[in-house]
């Protein structure tokens, strides 16, 4: 697979989602949600401290996670951010990643542990779900580091990256957005990177047309393509950047969309401004 550079200058880009013609995604470190041509031209939509993971009403209203706040928020036609959920008494830890059914359900993770400083051991964290009036509540838990999410094109499944147990997890979504039937996507376990080491620790998945999904790991500086129960079919090595998250979009859907970081402490990032959205063609349907 052939990765051209869409886009460079960002700090900390993540949560990519394509909609409307463009690619939106967070520069968290620049406190900035992103809307992005497929000629490259961004356009800021809106400033708030530590964007993530992003999604949208059945109305249209743009949905955005406040990492650090650990809150929802919701921007209004008239561009004002106002707060649509609070997720603060159910994580302890930056909030993160999040994916929006079509009938306005938000999932969330949250890390659950304090992973940027090291000052507490590791945890499990859950996935929280957010109703479209704000109301909360835990969706699953015992996840270690629930990230990237995505939800099948039927609205059936609910898929996770657990980032800290190298496996995605599956769960059946019922009619009120409840999950069930908790089950293995993919365990990473066993998939070694160039050196011999266990260095899968899937971030920001999508799927593609044909149900497979797509997984940056950050740590191995690769993209796989994935498929239920595991079986790798495709690996890219991108040994300059580490990818953070997938989105498939374009005009066919057949264009694949990651974003790179090259540096994780944020304010070097902020002063080299080294991360970038890298864009490529896939291959016909099956």
């Amino acid at each position: 697979m052939q990765i051209e550079t869409l886009i460079d200058g960002l700090v900390f880009p993540e949560g990519p989602r394509w909609r409307d013609g463009a690619l939106w995604f967070s520069d968290i470190w620049d406190d900035r949600v992103c809307r992005l041509s497929p000629g490259g031209a961004c356009v800021t939509v809106a400033r708030l401290a530590q964007p993530s993971g992003l999604g949208w009403l059945p109305d249209g209203r743009l949905l955005v996670v406040a990492m650090g706040a650990r809150q929802i928020f919701r921007q209004e036609p008239d561009g004002d951010l106002v707060v649509h959920a609070d997720l603060s008494p159910f994580a302890d830890w930056p909030c993160n990643d999040m994916v929006v059914a079509s009938d306005g359900t938000a999932y969330v993770g949250h890390f659950g542990w304090d992973r940027q400083h090291g000052t507490t051991e590791p945890m499990a964290a859950s996935v929280l779900r957010v109703q479209p009036n704000g109301a909360v509540d835990v969706a699953a838990d015992d996840m270690l580091f629930p990230n990237g999410m995505a939800i099948t094109a039927d609205g059936a499944t609910l898929i996770v990256a657990e980032s800290s147990a190298s496996k995605v997890t599956a769960f059946d979504r019922r009619a009120d957005g409840s999950l069930a039937n908790r089950r293995v996507f993919a365990d990473f376990a066993g998939v070694t990177d160039n050196e011999g080491r266990e260095a899968v620790r899937p971030d920001g998945i999508c799927l593609d047309a044909d149900g497979a999904l797509w997984v940056p790991d950050p740590a191995g500086r690769r993209v796989l393509r994935v498929l239920d129960g595991g079986a790798v079919t495709e690996t890219t090595a991108v040994p300059d950047a580490a990818p953070l998250a997938c989105a498939v979009g374009g005009d066919d859907g057949r264009t694949l969309f990651i974003t790179f970081a090259s540096i994780f402490e944020q304010q070097k990032a902020l002063v080299a401004r080294g991360g970038s959205i890298g864009m490529a063609v896939l291959p016909p349907l099956n």
